[in-house]
């Protein structure tokens, strides 16, 4: 959602060890006589859990993020994955794996992969030609889209070389178990320069006890009975925000449409500024702005087949990430948004505004899936999750946005000149979604599409919409005798 941006130094902070940020529980002594804290567990939340639930092969539920750095005269892959490793050192979640208990133990935990192996997480590869950006795009995804081994940290990184304009890239992959987009952008920044300091922790650490685990999980569930009650409050609002259990159906249309054909990728990027300026000075957001653009871009794509929609149904994450909060886990529920097609620029984003702000305080506590993983998870098992994508007529779309640092970035001292996100053309029938990435004054929109045929018509929109949008930021008012195409 449209948050306030990081700085580099506070994404820095967000990567100290989680341990820090915790209780310190129960005491033990190491021989002295002295008492020292235990190592809290560090188990998958209920939300991580869900995630792994919805996984499959076809659809791992991945994102990332690419990276394009300038001339690549000199770039030196050998050394620049001596750096990463020395950086990875420094954020303990990179170096850790997610393991099963013992029955009665709780859920799945995180401990230290003693076989960590950075050759294994970084690779190099060369794009194929032309080189050009729709090559890199093409290579990312066939990154992205690959399941990354559950014996191993659940993240990768590809730099490529070959690129038409002499530049280098940096891939970045993660599992959503590992965090969500603001915690991702948060482990990011202690990749890059100048690095997260070092956590001064051990490695590898020892792992719990089975004791230790069984009082734990016990522990947990006397406080899940102890929080029943706040637990349903929570329920029955993040329900609500996401269009409660009977949600009216979204118009019909050929968006919504049974997937499964190979993922394309494709980019659009406006200036921030600008797009921020006619947000603000309607009371809206940067956010509202790009929906309203997407949901006017695809009415325009699918009346080039015959068809249109008054509203588009778009579902958008809301991070529950608070400001200083170490990068940890899943913090993200779903809201669902009506975003008007047509009419009148400044009643179309003030409505838009209104109905994200009404949803929002409800969307920030823990998602659905996550207070009834219990019930969730086996059902994911058995493929209910999976029948019920295919079927559903809740949204037409998903738009996911971070916000990153306003300053350029760099890489062994190279600048970051742009920032990609990208995802997983995901199960189900949503046809096209949108990864979007504010970095270094420019707003960058990835469209990820399967099965959907007119993403160059769908893009060419978009980037009229978000023109038409930001030509108005010199003017008192919008254009709206503009003709729509």
């Amino acid at each position: 959602m449209d948050q306030v941006p990081l700085t580099h130094s506070e994404c820095v902070k967000l990567v100290r060890s989680p341990e820090r940020h915790r209780a310190a529980g129960r005491s033990r002594s190491d021989g002295s006589g002295v008492l020292k804290p235990y190592r809290p567990i560090d188990r998958a939340s209920a939300t991580d859990r869900a995630f792994l639930a919805m996984d499959s092969k076809r659809a791992p539920q991945h994102f990332g993020v690419i990276l394009r750095f300038g001339e690549a005269d000199g770039f030196d892959p050998v050394r620049a994955r001596e750096v990463l490793a020395e950086r990875v050192a420094a954020v303990p979640r990179l170096r850790q794996r997610l393991i099963r208990t013992p029955p009665g133990c709780g859920g799945p935990i995180w401990v230290d992969d003693e076989r960590f192996d950075i050759g294994r997480q970084v690779r190099v590869v060369r794009c194929a030609g032309p080189g050009d950006e729709k090559a890199l795009l093409d290579l990312a995804y066939s990154v992205i889209a690959t399941p990354l081994p559950r014996t191993d940290p659940r993240w990768a990184a590809v730099f490529v070389t070959g690129l038409a304009d002499g530049g280098a890239a940096l891939v970045i992959v993660a599992h959503h178990v590992l965090t969500d987009g603001v915690g991702g952008l948060a482990i990011l920044a202690g990749l890059l320069d100048p690095g997260a300091a070092p956590s001064g922790a051990p490695f590898p650490r020892p792992r719990p006890t089975i004791g230790r685990l069984a009082r734990d999980a016990w522990s947990e569930r006397f406080r899940m009975v102890r929080r029943a009650g706040a637990a349903m409050r929570s329920l029955r609002a993040s329900t609500a925000a996401a269009g409660g259990l009977h949600p009216p159906r979204a118009e019909p249309c050929s968006l919504s449409s049974r997937i499964g054909g190979p993922g394309r990728l494709a980019v659009v990027r406006t200036p921030a500024a600008a797009l921020r300026a006619v947000a603000h000075r309607y009371g809206a957001t940067v956010n509202d702005a790009i929906l309203v653009a997407v949901a006017a871009a695809l009415n325009r794509a699918l009346r080039d087949r015959g068809e249109s929609l008054r509203t588009v149904a778009i579902g958008v994450p809301v991070s529950g990430h608070a400001s200083g909060e170490p990068a940890h886990g899943n913090m993200v529920s779903p809201l669902l948004v009506s975003v008007p097609t047509t009419g009148d620029l400044e009643e179309r984003l003030r409505r838009t505004s209104a109905a994200v702000r009404a949803g929002k305080s409800s969307a920030t506590g823990p998602p659905p899936i996550a207070v009834l993983g219990w019930l969730f998870r086996p059902l994911a098992a058995l493929g209910v999750y999976r029948w019920y994508m295919n079927h559903q007529r809740r949204m037409h779309t998903l738009v996911s946005h971070v916000r990153g640092p306003d300053r350029p970035l760099t890489f062994l001292g190279r600048p970051i000149r742009s920032a990609i996100p990208i995802g997983v053309a995901g199960a189900g029938n949503i046809t096209v979604y949108f990864e979007v990435f504010t970095y270094a004054g420019t707003v960058t929109i990835t469209a990820i599409a399967d099965r959907f045929p007119d993403l160059g018509v769908l893009t060419r929109a978009l980037r009229e919409e978000l023109d038409r949008v930001t030509e108005t930021s010199g003017s008192g008012r919008p254009d709206n005798a503009r003709p729509r195409r």
